[in-house]
């Protein structure tokens, strides 16, 4: 009878901080103590007694969630809507922008139809799980470092009048929808230079057909960058997440905002001012396809502007960012 009681208590205080488990230990011995003398009075504990009341008190794990005071999991029910919304807008918008991707490919080039599909197939099963993870982390983020901003979002078994949030001022109010296309603008660019970038430059068309592409990236090391731009695409998809269960701008979503913003940005300066990400060979490529003549006007106009890609990409990256950041910071000081 004692070792079903040892078991039992044992398999409760594993479940629980260590600070906690002496004290549940003890308290819960002695409540297994009275509740069997409850029912055996005279103190002719049987084991049938000890099992009765095991049962009564229920599975291990459901005691050691009563006494840890707090549920465990990822994404709690409070947010559980709002995120598989935002999962399904990203799958959704994801998987219908690569397939009419791969439709136009496999139009444009019917003989590479097979690897094409194989392609289309690939990338599903590896960006699927990417997109999952990097939604689920948002969300899990908010659940977990930002529990004060669900203290409004009720069950409906919980739900009362008075728990009803307050109108948002205008000011500092996010639309959902400006949070959907900045999910989805992230997708499509997980897409677009993931699985895709070979696409990413001047196409050349012979017999209305593409027949080759100035790629503007430098096809043999831009796998090195792929984590890295997975990264920055993340942190994206992260931020405009926590802008949808918000919806509206406050102190903490502004520092979110900063955090996602500066790291996204080094990253950026970091692959973009690599020496191998753009391709070495794109003015020798240009001229080879008859695009421009070396040595004429536009030759140099089309390698200055190459030359200077990487400033102007860099600068138009810094300033998105930032805005984001700055526009966050004045809606909340407008609302106070």
């Amino acid at each position: 009878m004692m070792e079903m009681i040892d078991r039992y208590v044992y398999a409760v205080v594993k479940r629980l901080p260590t600070d906690q488990r002496k004290d549940v230990e003890q308290e819960l011995r002695s409540l297994i103590e009275d509740m069997l003398e409850e029912r055996n009075k005279e103190g002719n504990i049987t084991e049938e007694h000890v099992n009765d009341v095991l049962v009564e008190l229920g599975s291990p794990g459901k005691m050691a969630e009563r006494y840890r005071g707090t549920k465990r999991y990822i994404i709690g029910p409070e947010i559980y809507d709002l995120f598989m919304i935002v999962l399904k807008i990203s799958l959704v918008s994801y998987i219908a922008v690569q397939t009419v991707i791969s439709f136009i490919q496999m139009v444009m080039t019917p003989v590479e139809i097979l690897n094409i599909f194989i392609d289309f197939i690939v990338s599903i099963v590896i960006t699927i799980p990417i997109i999952i993870g990097w939604v689920t982390l948002a969300f899990g983020i908010v659940q977990h470092f930002a529990p004060d901003s669900l203290g409004k979002i009720q069950l409906e078994k919980d739900w009362s009048p008075a728990s009803l949030p307050l109108v948002p001022d205008h000011r500092r109010q996010i639309n959902r929808k400006e949070a959907i296309v900045g999910i989805i603008f992230y997708v499509l660019f997980i897409i677009a230079l993931a699985f895709n970038s070979e696409y990413f430059g001047i196409w050349i068309f012979e017999n209305d057909k593409l027949a080759y592409v100035i790629s503007f990236l430098n096809e043999k090391t831009f796998n090195s960058y792929f984590i890295l731009l997975l990264i920055v695409f993340g942190f994206g998809i992260i931020k405009e997440s926590m802008k949808f269960i918000y919806e509206k701008w406050t102190y903490s979503l502004v520092i979110f905002t900063a955090i996602a913003n500066i790291l996204s940005l080094i990253f950026i300066m970091f692959i973009i001012t690599g020496d191998n990400l753009w391709n070495p060979e794109f003015m020798n490529e240009l001229v080879q396809h008859n695009f421009v003549k070396e040595g004429s006007e536009g030759y140099d106009t089309v390698r200055l502007l190459w030359e200077r890609l990487t400033q102007w990409v860099m600068l138009f990256f810094a300033f998105a960012l930032v805005w984001d950041i700055v526009a966050g910071y004045i809606k909340v000081r407008k609302g106070k």
